[in-house]
């Protein structure tokens, strides 16, 4: 009886010891998340590596549908509307699925995402849309599946599927300008002076009317018992930029005095350089 009880023991002590075992994922999972302008972008997926295989037109068919990834479905998660290739795609979580090929790969955006891998049954109902992107060579090979964002702006950044010696992009726009403005507008109707110096710096940096910015920094500055020196020297480029040189002048010289009490030398430096530019010391 000891002997079959000591027998438990150790079977009991060995699956124990076995369930405890962990070991490497051979396509680990990943999670990226990109600001661009105001919209949050998030990306879910396994990332398989190469191990001395080879890539294109066999690891990956040409002209087959690929998960864009491993194991589960790659999921992308869009916080706005967005434009990718010139058509709308609302926000919302998709599958990203994609059909590689020697020129041009084709992008899919998939409404079902919870499958794993491909869908059993293909439904075209449920693709929110479709789209080409060109096909570049990678440097150096590349020996894990990675998914990177690229050429950020406030508008725009490109995704990039890169994998051995290529990779794949597109560009997502993102409506950066519309939600600011909706902002500008519900700002606008109870508005403080920090309210009037954001639209005015929007404004100024995205090139629209510079004589709303002028108006929008001026009110600004009149509505703060001390401007700051990085607002004055704001008032100064705008007013630069909207032609009124002498005002740009008195507006630098303003926050060159309230820089050196600071003892910021970054906008001493600025403003003596805009200054010296035009043409007052």
């Amino acid at each position: 009886m000891k002997h079959v009880m000591l027998g438990l023991v150790v079977l009991i002590a060995t699956f124990s010891l076995q369930a405890q075992v962990k070991t490497p994922q051979p396509s680990p999972t990943s999670k990226i998340e990109q600001t661009v302008g105001l919209t949050q972008i998030a990306v879910e997926y396994s990332r398989p590596s190469l191990r001395g295989r080879h890539l294109y037109g066999y690891l990956l068919p040409y002209g087959e549908l690929w998960r864009t990834g491993a194991n589960a479905n790659t999921k992308v998660t869009f916080s706005d509307d967005v434009v990718i290739g010139g058509k709308p795609l609302k926000a919302g979580t998709y599958a990203l699925y994609t059909k590689p090929d020697k020129i041009a790969w084709d992008i899919i955006f998939y409404k079902a995402s919870d499958n794993w891998g491909l869908p059993k049954t293909w439904d075209a109902s449920q693709v929110a849309l479709e789209t080409k992107s060109e096909v570049y060579p990678n440097p150096v090979s590349l020996e894990t599946f990675t998914i990177s964002f690229a050429d950020l702006t406030n508008d725009s950044a490109v995704m990039r599927l890169s994998w051995g010696l290529r990779f794949a992009s597109f560009k997502i726009e993102v409506p950066t300008d519309d939600i600011v403005m909706k902002d500008i507008e519900r700002a606008m109707s109870g508005t403080t002076a920090n309210d009037y110096y954001a639209a005015a710096v929007y404004y100024f940096e995205s090139g629209k009317d510079i004589d709303q910015a002028k108006t929008w920094i001026d009110t600004c500055i009149s509505m703060t018992e001390n401007p700051a020196f990085y607002q004055l020297r704001k008032q100064s480029l705008i007013y630069a930029k909207a032609g009124d040189k002498e005002g740009a002048i008195a507006a630098a010289k303003k926050s060159l005095e309230a820089a050196k009490i600071a003892g910021n030398t970054d906008y001493i430096k600025m403003n003596t350089a805009s200054l010296e530019e035009w043409g007052a010391l």
